[in-house]
């Protein structure tokens, strides 16, 4: 009766001993980088079966909060995060941002003038730029998203984005609300445009395509940051060397490799 008393005790602290043996990671934010580093994960995963990586999105700036308040390991974001002391920068990848509208607008390329005026509401009709007699659906992202921040920046300037338009919360989402939506507009990673049914539209008569964002002529880009708060530890560094190398599943995915770009910009 001791010995099987014994056995069963030995048997009930060995399960939570084997759980405490697993690394757990956190990452947060960008829905931009979500395919990738979720993609990333999964091939983690199979070489190193006691890390266990928990990815979600929610926004860059929910990346950066979440990572400087330490909620998170990892912060994702598309966007640089200054005013955060604390945060070390970890640049894994660039990534281009698409003018994605419904077909049904007839156009195929706009000036970044244009662009403006449409998302400031001064624009509403698509005939104003060359295309349908079809009023104007804006889709634009909340205020925590990366996207939107990086179309600030590249496009509107000084400009402001109308809020009247509609609203989602993940690059997923627009690119579906687009396509199904007659003379809806957006803008979103260009990874989640591959193989849907939206006209991705040139700017400034510079289409969206590797080499383009690699030379810098098509403006709308970013890097793609993994933040951490102070210096990551030792597996959490390892993962995001994985994210940042590993090449084949990153530019299938529709990323470029930052080792590649022939601009090197520091406010991206």
């Amino acid at each position: 009766m001791k010995r099987m008393l014994a056995a069963i005790a030995l048997g009930a602290f060995a399960l939570p001993i084997a759980a405490l043996a697993d690394t757990q990671i956190t990452a947060v934010g960008s829905t931009a980088l979500l395919p990738l580093v979720k993609q990333s994960a999964t091939d983690y995963a199979t070489k190193h079966p006691d890390v266990k990586i928990s990815v979600s999105g929610g926004g860059s700036f929910v990346g950066i909060a979440q990572s400087s308040s330490g909620a998170a390991d990892m912060g994702d974001s598309d966007v640089v995060a200054p005013g955060n002391a604390g945060l070390v920068d970890h640049k894994v990848a660039v990534v281009g941002f698409a003018i994605a509208v419904n077909p049904s607008a007839g156009v195929t390329n706009l000036t970044a003038q244009q662009l403006r005026g449409i998302f400031s509401g001064k624009i509403t009709n698509w005939n104003q730029v060359g295309g349908k007699d079809q009023q104007i659906v804006v889709i634009n992202r909340p205020r925590t998203s990366g996207t939107r921040a990086v179309f600030n920046a590249t496009i509107m300037g000084v400009s402001k984005i109308a809020e009247t338009g509609l609203t989602e919360d993940s690059s997923g989402a627009v690119t579906t609300m687009v396509s199904t939506t007659p003379g809806a507009v957006t803008y979103v990673a260009l990874g989640y445009t591959k193989n849907k049914p939206v006209t991705v539209v040139k700017v400034n008569g510079v289409p969206a395509t590797t080499e383009n964002i690699q030379n810098g002529k098509y403006p709308v880009w970013s890097y793609e940051h993994i933040f951490t708060k102070g210096k990551a530890s030792a597996e959490v560094e390892k993962f995001i060397d994985f994210v940042a190398h590993n090449n084949d599943v990153l530019v299938k995915l529709g990323y470029i490799p930052v080792s590649t770009m022939k601009v090197h910009e520091n406010n991206r």
